[in-house]
Parts: C-alpha cells; structure tokens; sequence
C-alpha cells in the first residue's frame, strides 16, 4: 500500500455495476485503487441491480451500499406514466441517500451525474461535492437519434438549464477531454481528468495475427454501420484478414448489413461481451474506432496499450486528445467512411508501419496509467480541502 498525505474517505453514487460498460469498468478500477494503494475508505452507492455479481472485480476494502430504488422500472414505459414513477423514485431516493451520506460523513461524494445530481448539493453532509461526466457535453441528456418529438426536445432543454445550475454549486466538475472542459463555457470549476488504461499488467500484440479489432456496444453511438461499409470494401483488398467486433447490446440490425454489405461472414464476427478484452487486443494487429462521438475513448487507449495502431474517425472528442495522427494512429475526417477503409487497408498491408506505430502507441498511452490518473485525483482531492 502507498503512502498518501491524508486518508479520504469516498463515496461515488452510480446506478449499478452489474453492467459491462466504460464507466463501470472506469469505476471500478479507480475505487480499487484508492482503497488498495491510497488507503481511503471507498464507499460505492447503487441503485440498481440489487442481488446481481459484479461484472468487474471489486476490492474486498470497498463498501456497497445499494439502496434498491429501481429506476429501471421506468424502461418502457409511456411517458406519463415514465414521469409520474421517476418523480416517486426521486423523492425516495433523495431522501435515502442523505440518510446514507449523514451516517458516513464522507470527505468527498462523487456523482457519476446520474440521477442524485439533481439535489446532491442539497445534501449537507458536510462532504465536497464532485461530478464527473463519461460523455461529450453535446450528448449528455440527448435523445437517441429518431426518438424525439417537440416534448422530448423540451424536457431536453430544461434538463440541460436545470443540470446547468446544479454543476455550478458543484466544488469541482470533471471532464475527461480538454475539448469538453472547453465547451462547459458557463462554468469556472471544471477540471480534465482523462480515464486510465484499465489492465494491470500489459499483454503486447506480437502483430503476427491478420485481425482487427472493434470494441463497445452495439448502438448508433459506435458507428458500426460505417465500419461494416467501410469492411465490405477492405475485405476484397485484404483477403487474408478478419474483423472481431466485441460489444454489449442488441446486434440484430448489424447481422442484418452484414448480409446488405455482402460481407464474408467467415472473416467477419459480431461477438458480445468479453471479460478479457486485453487478450483479444494481444491477438490482434489493429484496432478501430468507428464512433460517431465519444466521451473519452476507452477502448482507443485499451488497444493502445497492448501495442496496436488504431485507426479513428476523428469525432468530438476522445480520439484527438488521445491518438497523435500518423505517430500511433491514424485519424480519418469523421464519418467519411472512403477515407477509413483507405487507412485500414494502409495499415494492414504495411507491417512496418504497422509495427513501428503499435510501439509508438504502447510508449504514448503510458500518460494514461492507473498511477498517473490516480495522481491527478489525489491532486484534486486535496486541492478542495
């Protein structure tokens, strides 16, 4: 265990960590550290999935309080009645968090600016009060694309004003890119903290496999409909190379274009979920990143580090702050999809190239580590007290 100045003690309010998503891996990892290398006693705070495992391993120090107030009773419900449920759920939860909070007395409280940011200032805990946001300013409280209607967009647009004025009476709000701290333009108390490589040991691609790499969920978020249509062409130019997407969520309208697309279905697999993302980068030669938009890009820096090049649209906004274009990467002008298939296809028939960016990479992502990032929130831990 490392030494630290002072040991915080922490809570972070998050819905659930029985999903397999970015910011509970992210979480996870950072709970752990703290516990284990700074000694402070984490808290974490559920709402959800009360009796579910935990899909990432959590440190035995770390303490679970969940509250069960489920909100994922809300899921498909008509509006009205979506709205009458929520404002029930809030009340409750507002007050059973405070009961929680009141009783730990923590140092600092984290909110993963879900649904207690909408009073955690309220709550007099005597606690500093932290947000922190896993996605660009541009879609956070957005509707998916096709499903919005003069209502949503109105609720939208009071969600947005209303969050506006909780993140300003925050002691500190952190974004993950210096592009999202950029466009918080009405606050003053924001702070870049990128999230960290998630393995604790490295695994380096060998770059003798013929396969590359997508990792993330199954939605419109992650742009896989260009990377299927930018495959269909690369496929025919390197016929001895196969594409592995990995990745929660429905996959049915993508089993679909792989049929549209005439792709070869014995080079091309849509794959769910894996626990051990870093051995299916090792065995890899390259990675892509075909989103539309990202909060950070966690898998970007995941393939980084098990030395692979990854080719990315250059979206808003974690692919910039992260790949140095033509040094570790390649970026390519967001959704042109002619342009990726011609970097793809660049990088797979040049195994020099290829070679020397994956080192490139491996070497670069190290400002990402666990012990550099859990530096930059002890920083500001103890800036606020």
């Amino acid at each position: 265990m490392e030494t630290s100045d002072q040991k915080y003690k922490i809570v972070y309010c998050t819905p659930g960590l029985y999903m397999a998503g970015g910011m509970e891996r992210v979480l996870t990892l950072k709970a752990n550290y703290f516990a284990d290398y700074f000694g402070y006693d984490v808290t974490i705070i559920l709402t959800e999935g009360l009796g579910q495992p935990y899909f990432y391993p959590l440190s035995d120090r770390i303490n679970v309080i969940n509250l069960n107030i489920g909100f994922e009773e809300l899921w498909n419900q008509p509006i009205l009645k979506k709205i009458f449920i929520y404002v029930k759920k809030q009340r409750q939860y507002k007050k059973a968090l405070k009961a929680a909070l009141m009783q730990i007395r923590p140092d600092i409280t984290v909110s993963m600016l879900r649904r207690e940011i909408n009073f955690l200032n309220s709550i007099h805990d005597g606690s500093k009060k932290i947000g922190e946001i896993h996605i660009n300013r541009a879609h956070y409280r957005t509707f998916e694309e096709g499903d919005s209607n003069i209502f949503k967009s109105l609720l939208s647009f009071y969600w947005k004003h209303t969050l506006i004025r909780h993140l300003k009476h925050l002691d500190s709000f952190v974004a993950l890119t210096k592009k999202d701290q950029e466009a918080w333009t009405e606050l003053n108390n924001v702070t870049v903290i990128p999230n960290p490589v998630s393995f604790p040991s490295v695994k380096l691609s060998e770059q003798t496999e013929k396969r590359v790499i997508a990792v993330g969920r199954y939605c419109h978020e992650k742009g896989y409909d260009h990377l299927l249509q930018a495959w269909a062409e690369v496929q025919t130019l390197c016929p001895d190379w196969r594409l592995d997407v990995f990745g929660d969520g429905d996959r049915t309208s993508f089993e679909k274009m792989l049929d549209d697309y005439q792709i070869d279905r014995s080079r091309c697999s849509l794959n769910g979920r894996v626990s051990d993302v870093q051995s299916e980068f090792a065995c890899s030669s390259l990675a892509v990143c075909s989103s539309r938009f990202e909060g950070f890009g966690l898998a970007i820096v995941e393939a980084m580090a098990c030395g692979l090049p990854v080719v990315s649209f250059d979206c808003p906004w974690g692919p910039r702050s992260i790949i140095t274009d033509g040094e570790d990467g390649v970026l390519v002008g967001n959704g042109n999809v002619k342009q990726f298939a011609e970097a793809m296809a660049r990088l797979m028939n040049d195994v020099e190239v290829r070679n020397n960016m994956g080192k490139r990479a491996a070497v670069n992502v190290q400002r990402f580590s666990m012990e550099a990032v859990a530096r930059q929130w002890k920083n500001l831990f103890d800036s606020l007290q």
